[in-house]
Order: C-alpha cells, then sequence, then structure tokens
C-alpha cells in the first residue's frame, strides 16, 4: 500500500497514466491489527473432506448440541456444504507436513518415527519433529534410489486441535486401551466460532479415522462482550484483563455471573458491574445466611453431631424449607444431566433467596430463645442440614466457597468426615421430604406477600402500621393458617378474597374535546357535568355490554360510545 503513489508517479512519468481517482470498494483487513491483506493463489495440499460428506452428516446426528438449533442449522449446513479441507501453511515453523518427494516424481508420507529411520540414513535419534529441523532428513528413494526431500509445506495448526482426542494418548503407537475407554468425550465446550473450527476439525478426524463422532455432548458457547455489547479486542482497548476481576471479586463471582447471566449459548456483557451485581445476589446472601447459623451456633455451643432431625417433630416451615431443598436437587441433579447449568443455577439462587429472604427471617426469633428447647433445635438442625447439602450443591458452581463453608460446617464438629468437600457425593433428594402442596401454598404466600408489600410502598404507607384489610384477587383462596401467615407478615387483620378486581377499581368519565366540541358545541360543559356524575362502576359495565353510555341532555338522550 505504500508504493502506491510511487507507483502512480511512475506511470504518470511515462505517460502511461490515464486517470487517477478515488474509488470506495470492500477490502480485507486483518482483523487484529487493521492491515490491508494482499491476497493471491497459491499451491496448497488438500484433504478431500467432500468424499466423506454423508459420514460427517450421520456423525453429527448423533451429538447432543446446545442449543440443539447448531446440529442442523449453523453446523449442519456447514458440514451440507463441506468443502475439501486446504490443510498445508506455509510457515517458517509447525507440524510438518510429512510427505517426501523424490526428483523422479515419487512421494512417500511417513506414518511414524520408526518408519522415518528405516527410510532415511540421516535421521538422528533425538529427531525434532518440528520445521525446520525435519528437513535436514532425507528419504532413499523406493523407486530410483535417489533422495528425498520433504516438502516445504507444514500442516494446519487446526489438524493438531482436532487430533487432540486420541493424539493425547499417543494413540495408535500406545495406550489403546486408554484411548478406547476415552473416546468419544462425554463432553466438549467452546465457542459460537468454533462450529467451523475445533468442532468440524474434531468432526472431521473422528469421521475420517474412526467413522465416529470424537464427542457426545456440545454447549457452545457465545462470545464475551464489553459492558456496551461490543466484542473484547486488544486494539479497541475494550478487554478487561481477567486478573483484575478474579483478584478482586474471585473465580467464584466471575464463575457464577456466567452461569447465571444468560444462556451459555447467548453473548455475555461482561464488565466489574455484572460481576459485582451476581456476587450481591447470590453470594452475598448465600454468604451471610450462613454466616448467621455459624454466629449462632457459636453462641449457643450448637454440635449438630449431637442430635436428629425428627420430622414428625418440625413446624411447618422447617418442613417447606426440607421440601423445597429435595425439590431443587432433583431439579439441579437433572438439569446438570440435560448440560442446562443456567436454569440449575438460576434454581439455586432463587431457593437461596428464600431460604435467607423467608425461612431464617421468619425463624429468627426461635435462635434467640435463651432455653434449647426442641422448637431452637429444630430450627438449628433444619438449617445445617439445608446448608451442609447446599455446600455439596453448590460445589461444582462456587467450588471455593463451597470447599470454605463445608470445613468450617462440617469438619469442625465431625473431623471423621471426608476431607474436602468436592470428595463427598453429589447430594441426593429424599422423596419423603417433599411436600408439593406445602410448597405450593408457601408460594402463594411469598407471592402475595411481595405483592402487598410492592402496594404498601406505592401508598409510601410502613410496613409498622397496621392496616384492617388486605384484598386478594386470586384464582384459589389458601387455607386458614396461610392466611393468618400473611396477614402477620403484612400487619393487616385479616385477609379477603375476591373473585374479581371489580369491586377495587373505580371509573371517572372525562368528555374529550376535540370529538365531542364538534358534535355537542356550548352543550359541553353539560355534557361534562353529567359525566362527572355517573356511578363509575355501573357506566363501565354499561359500556362493556353494549358498547355505549346514554346521557340526557336536556329531555333528549345522547350515546356516547
Amino acid at each position: 500500500k505504500d508504493a502506491d503513489p510511487g507507483l502512480t508517479d511512475k506511470l504518470r512519468r511515462d505517460s502511461l497514466l490515464i486517470k487517477t481517482m478515488p474509488y470506495e470498494h470492500s477490502y480485507p483487513f486483518c482483523w487484529r491489527c487493521d492491515t490491508a491483506l494482499i491476497y493471491y493463489a497459491r499451491d496448497s495440499w488438500f484433504v478431500r473432506m467432500t468424499e466423506v460428506r454423508d459420514n460427517l452428516l450421520k456423525n453429527n446426528a448423533t451429538v447432543n448440541w446446545i442449543p440443539e438449533t447448531i446440529r442442523d442449522g449453523r453446523f449442519g449446513n456447514f458440514l451440507e456444504n463441506v468443502i475439501d479441507w486446504g490443510i498445508s501453511r506455509e510457515r517458517y515453523w509447525g507440524t510438518p507436513l510429512p510427505i517426501w518427494e523424490c526428483g523422479c516424481g515419487h512421494r512417500h508420507l511417513v506414518g511414524s518415527i520408526a518408519e522415518l529411520r528405516a527410510l532415511s540414513d540421516d535421521c538422528p535419534l533425538d529427531i525434532e519433529l518440528h520445521k525446520p529441523y525435519i528437513d535436514q532428513v532425507h528419504l532413499r528413494c523406493q523407486q530410483c534410489g535417489g533422495r528425498m526431500t520433504r516438502v516445504s509445506e507444514v500442516i494446519d495448526c487446526w489438524f493438531d486441535s482436532g487430533s487432540m482426542p486420541f493424539a493425547q494418548w499417543h494413540y495408535p503407537f500406545e495406550n489403546k486401551e486408554q484411548f478406547e475407554i476415552n473416546f468419544p468425550a462425554d463432553f466438549i465446550s467452546e465457542a459460537l466460532d468454533q462450529t467451523r473450527g475445533w468442532f468440524y476439525t474434531l468432526m472431521a478426524l473422528g469421521t475420517v479415522l474412526f467413522d465416529a463422532s470424537p464427542y457426545r455432548n456440545v454447549i457452545v458457547l457465545g462470545l464475551v462482550q464489553d459492558k456496551n455489547g461490543q466484542k473484547m479486542s486488544k486494539h479497541k482497548g475494550n478487554v478487561i484483563d481477567p486478573w483484575s476481576i478474579l483478584n478482586k471479586q474471585g473465580a467464584d463471582a466471575v464463575r457464577w455471573y456466567f452461569y447465571t447471566g444468560s444462556a451459555p449459548w447467548l453473548p455475555s456483557r461482561f464488565s466489574e458491574e455484572a460481576v459485582s451485581e451476581a456476587q450481591r445476589k447470590f453470594m452475598g446472601t448465600f454468604w451471610n445466611t450462613y454466616a448467621f447459623y455459624i454466629m449462632y451456633a457459636r453462641i449457643d455451643d450448637f454440635d449438630p453431631t449431637h442430635y436428629t432431625l425428627e420430622r414428625q417433630l418440625l413446624s411447618e416451615l422447617d418442613r417447606w424449607i426440607l421440601s423445597r431443598l429435595n425439590t431443587l436437587i432433583s431439579q439441579v441433579d437433572r438439569g446438570l444431566d440435560q448440560y442446562d447449568i443456567t436454569t440449575s443455577a438460576r434454581a439455586i439462587q432463587s431457593f437461596v433467596d428464600d431460604l435467607s429472604n423467608w425461612y431464617v427471617r421468619r425463624s429468627r426469633e426461635r435462635f434467640w430463645k435463651a432455653d434449647m428447647n426442641q422448637d431452637k433445635i429444630n430450627a438449628y438442625m433444619t438449617l445445617y442440614t439445608v446448608l451442609e447439602a447446599l455446600t455439596r450443591l453448590t460445589a461444582p458452581f462456587v467450588p471455593f466457597m463451597a470447599e470454605s463453608m463445608y470445613r468450617n460446617l462440617v469438619l469442625s464438629h465431625a473431623p471423621y468426615a471426608l476431607e474436602s468437600v468436592h470428595l463427598c457425593d453429589f447430594p441426593v433428594a429424599d422423596k419423603q421430604f417433599i411436600d408439593h402442596d406445602l410448597e405450593k401454598n408457601m408460594a402463594d404466600v411469598l407471592t402475595v406477600v411481595v405483592l402487598g408489600r410492592a402496594a404498601r410502598n406505592a401508598a409510601a404507607i410502613k410496613n409498622r402500621q397496621p392496616l384492617a384489610t388486605l384484598y386478594c384477587v386470586a384464582p384459589r383462596v389458601l387455607p386458614k393458617p396461610y392466611q393468618d401467615l400473611i396477614a402477620e407478615e403484612l400487619n393487616v387483620r385479616r385477609v379477603e378474597y375476591l373473585d374479581s378486581s371489580e369491586t377495587l377499581v373505580d371509573y371517572r368519565f372525562k368528555p374529550q374535546l376535540r370529538t365531542l366540541g364538534r358534535r355537542f358545541g356550548k352543550l359541553i360543559p353539560q355534557v361534562t357535568g353529567l359525566l362527572a356524575q355517573l356511578d363509575g362502576r355501573d357506566a363501565m359495565r354499561a359500556l362493556k355490554s353494549t358498547g355505549k353510555i346514554v346521557l340526557d341532555l336536556d329531555g333528549s338522550s345522547a350515546e356516547l360510545a
């Protein structure tokens, strides 16, 4: 590009220049440094992938893609239109293309170091297989006896990544049993752009060599963007140094943000503020709940190994949180089996919110009692049981936080327990604790409480001010104990259920002057007065049934639609 002005000047001096003018057109630029690129044809070695197109599609159909649209969409379409793989590159270093050629035209592809040594007179024992060292090794031509030289190209580095399933075991030269145990992989994950990169090269080599997909499940990840939705790039200056986040907020907070921020295959807008929000919503709440238990357990010198959880003695609140816990365990276990990480993590977050803002808040006075009565023991044992199970449930999500909690919560009283939460079994739901009706009723209670608090806030009436009645429009009436719980929580004397919100809504009517002015003229003040005198609810019922309101104007009727 720098030579363009000089070339133009030479053409002008040689009287060969007809005209110069700016011409706007699309042009390739390096995506890293924005330098203009020059494309020109080069000789290349190809793998004839078009011959195995049907096998590629067949093997792809066996894979569980997440999201599944990738299988038949982005990736499937790419395989249907697959072209031959240009496998060679012109580089000064890399994995060599193992083809030697002779001046007589004979070519030979070498398949192992042993074969290379057998065919060469100058191959050292400690041969370095990368270019340029490998180029010093020559072969004896089996056709003419001449000297064969390796071709100059190296192999596309994507071939190396696609070879990972067998290359990591040095198969087929050794570890045959180990390779067969681990092939195909249960699960892999990479970003969306790898549908034409690593995902493809794995599938290409797996199909050509073994006629099988080298992976069973794939989670496709969206790209990480900055907080404005722009792709992070060094030359744009919008890249966040990961160590600044890890050192300040910790690896668990970053992990939790990615788990809960969005579905894995969608773009993530990453920022310090976003990580802090995810950290506050879950990790802060979880840790505060754990700290609450630890603080009061130390005050009372409570040792959970000295007691058992007596289900028949538990309060309704205890039974509810234990039911929620075991339902959560089933949900998360099922979700992780299906590689549904986001839904599982969000379910944990919702549970911890209920644990902290409902169970612990409603149970605080039980921990404040002076004597260690049965109700207080039940509260301690219930909260301990929940927290201990949560450390194991969350261990794959927030490993450092779960480990810290487990060691203080469990090992401080049970030194015979496993020394790490990551050595423990994943929790299994105890179905005898699950009560779906109880969970449904309490979920309705929480919904009404949240709406009630919102109504108080909207009316600027603090919760400490008692009110006579809470009116609730709902498809079903909760049993009396749950109504009492709502009344106590929202500081009202009683809860009254209504079939419809009509009795809670009133209507007022005003004339639209731009429309009615032309029709009624000087009678508009009379129309306004009559509308103001209407019974709002009766008028609205008439409007809904007949589509009009009739007014009496000086003995004559006027219809308003």
